[in-house]
């Protein structure tokens, strides 16, 4: 079909994929911040000599905001004023997957961030745990990375026009 015929409101959902991944990924990055950033300030009156390594968490806080921004540059290089719908609910699902991911992500390292560096404070050897937990949290939103650049790359690949 000619594009003529395309809905106009199809770009909604792709505008609407681009707006959802670094509004959640951005959620998830803050409140991983702030919840550990509120242990570390705890841990750091009683032994200032730990805080630099306790920033963890909120540097593997930070990296879920730039998962959302990758995707979002990317779902907002394809919007076109007139594209197919099926493309367009394939960006809106693919903001989904990484926005949501990374906000659970995001939950998951605050509380484990602010936990584990409280642990850490009274058990030096803790510190090791704490990390490996934070990491495994941080897969999460990459999973959800993976999955929405996945979706994007076959958003076009043999699709007509319009349906």
């Amino acid at each position: 079909m000619d594009q003529d015929r395309c809905p106009v409101y199809a770009s909604f959902f792709g505008m609407m994929g681009c707006s959802v991944s670094i509004t959640l990924c951005c959620l998830g990055a803050a409140y991983g911040t702030a919840k550990s950033s509120i242990g570390i300030s705890a841990v750091s009156v009683m032994h200032p000599d730990m805080m630099v390594r306790n920033l963890m968490p909120v540097v593997l806080s930070g990296i879920l905001g730039i998962y959302g921004l990758v995707v979002s540059v990317i779902i907002s290089t394809e919007l076109k004023e007139k594209s197919a719908l099926h493309t367009n609910f394939l960006q809106l699902g693919a903001g989904l997957s990484v926005g949501l991911s990374c906000l659970s992500a995001g939950l998951t390292i605050g509380i484990a961030g602010d936990a584990g560096v409280r642990g850490s404070a009274q058990q030096p050897r803790l510190f090791v745990g704490m990390m490996l937990i934070l990491i495994f949290s941080e897969v999460l939103g990459i999973y959800g990375l993976i999955i929405a650049l996945l979706m994007l790359t076959q958003s076009t690949t043999n699709v007509t026009m319009c349906i």
